[in-house]
């Protein structure tokens, strides 16, 4: 199993090696040069396994440079009951709302209480690996930008990793307390935490230039390091999302949800488009999918675009209640354009570069087509992701986060607009905890309490009787270590300073 470029089919390289270095020296991303097919009897199979052993089937059909055991070791570090309270990390709630049965699938549960857990809990281990296999020798120098929940989440996965070395950069006003938080209180002597002036997509665009930059490339090459990435441009972030798709799958048919080969439908909070495309990956493979339901908030440039066929980046953007949807420039969605055209990177090289200078692209007829044939776009505001907190809350006694509202909304539009009632599996991003402000005033009537962010928490569990998970409880007296506020064009002396490189 080889990968490529998005940008440059010919920049072709090992599994090991797109770990290892994240992005393509030409800014593409890496893709696997062929999808393992499964059949239904490969996934007949799956479901007398438990989550760990569908993770180590999927990861060995990825990852052909690792051994067994390198892939078992991974796994078994990453997905203990310790860090997930469970054996199954991503568990189904099966609930219902406005009449229609929904799985919503738990991906919560890790140490920072947000789906990234799953994936950024077994990046570390990859990832030194990788660098054994491809750079012995050089420490890592982790980058990441970061909406709310990826800071955390790979900062925990990171912190005191040998040979590893880790800088977040989030947007200093477009983040949750509770998330910023999370980040200025890390542990760890190889983390370093800023915040930026200006949104997610400058931290991502910085972050992505620091990356492509040679001279920062070469210092770091002459000082023993290098760069790599644990946002979801990374293929070791991607490729373990695609495992709790299936799992889910698997865990209905053994509920008598629905049976083998049955469709169901995915509905997915989408800002970088990395964890709804996890899906499309496995439907690839053979999991069985009728449609991908994207649903976005006020920032709804992918609503748009699965509409229109037309990306366009310019306008204006909102900070919303929830805040790691708050993207105008969804990174993963080139993973699709790429396999959508066909594996044509030319086009899809074209299409980047427009981005970039014109803040705009249109895709071809056929390719919006396809789009329109796979995927449903749609959006919700602040004001209706309140009331479906609300109703899901009142109705089924379930507690959800903003972004969960969110999908939960737009399922719920889906619905009334086609009547399409496949059986349903509704991601759920974060713990309501993360967002307590909302939340709160979500479930307690509109009324705007003036607390502190834990006096909110407080006040939450005792409205809802929904314990708070431990590493958010733990926080609540944790002083900050970081503070450190850069505008965009600082970004790369920030980290060279941080590093100690001239």
């Amino acid at each position: 199993m080889l990968y490529n470029s998005t940008e440059n089919k010919q920049e072709v390289v090992s599994a090991s090696q797109a770990i290892a270095q994240g992005i393509s020296k030409d800014g593409g991303l890496f893709v696997p040069q062929e999808i393992p097919g499964y059949s239904l009897d490969t996934f007949k199979s799956m479901l007398t396994l438990d989550y760990k052993g569908i993770a180590k089937k999927v990861f060995s059909d990825y990852l052909s440079d690792f051994s067994e055991e390198e892939i078992s070791e991974c796994v078994e570090k990453a997905y203990t009951a310790e860090k997930f309270g469970s054996d199954n990390p991503a568990p189904l709630a099966f609930k219902s709302y406005n009449g229609n049965e929904v799985n919503i699938l738990e991906l919560w549960h890790g140490p920072t209480c947000a789906f990234k857990d799953m994936a950024l809990q077994i990046l570390p281990h990859l990832l030194t690996k990788s660098l054994k296999k491809t750079n012995d020798g050089k420490d890592a120098v982790i980058l990441v930008a970061t909406s709310g929940d990826t800071g955390k989440a790979a900062l925990e996965g990171f912190k005191d990793v040998e040979h590893t070395k880790i800088i977040v950069f989030y947007p200093v006003d477009g983040v949750s307390p509770m998330q910023k938080h999370q980040m200025n209180t890390q542990e760890g002597s190889n983390v370093k935490v800023c915040a930026i002036e200006g949104n997610f997509d400058d931290a991502q665009t910085g972050v992505k230039k620091i990356f492509t930059t040679e001279e920062i490339s070469e210092k770091l090459n002459d000082n023993n390091m290098m760069f790599s990435s644990a946002n979801s441009i990374n293929w070791g972030r991607l490729l373990p999302q695609i495992v709790y798709y299936i799992s889910a799958y698997c865990e209905m048919v053994n509920s008598s949800k629905i049976k083998l080969g049955d469709k169901i439908n995915v509905v997915v909070p989408t800002g970088n488009f990395g964890n709804i495309l996890a899906s499309y990956y496995a439907y690839c493979m053979g999991l069985p999918v009728n449609k991908f339901i994207c649903a976005s908030n006020s920032n709804n440039v992918l609503t748009d675009f699965i509409n229109t066929g037309v990306y366009d980046k310019n306008r204006d953007f909102y900070t919303t209640i929830s805040p790691s949807m708050d993207i105008l420039v969804s990174s993963n969605l080139e993973r699709l354009l790429y396999k959508l055209s066909g594996d044509n990177d030319i086009v899809t090289g074209d299409w980047m570069t427009k981005l970039k200078t014109e803040g705009k692209y249109e895709v071809t007829d056929e390719v919006k087509e396809k789009i329109k044939a796979s995927f449903y776009g749609g959006y919700c505001d602040d004001v209706k992701t309140k009331a479906t907190i609300s109703k899901m809350f009142k109705e089924e006694n379930y507690l959800c986060d903003t972004h969960t509202a969110v999908a939960v909304a737009v399922y719920d539009n889906y619905v009334s607009e086609t009547g399409d009632k496949t059986p349903t599996v509704i991601a759920s991003t974060a713990s309501p905890y993360k967002f307590s402000n909302a939340v709160l005033s979500a479930v307690n009537n509109g009324e705007k309490l003036d607390m502190s962010e834990f006096d909110m928490v407080d006040k939450l569990n005792e409205i809802s009787g929904v314990d708070v998970p431990k590493p958010l409880a733990s926080l609540k007296d944790k002083k900050s270590r970081f503070s450190d506020v850069v505008k965009v064009d600082e970004m790369p002396e920030y980290v060279l300073n941080a590093l100690g490189v001239k």
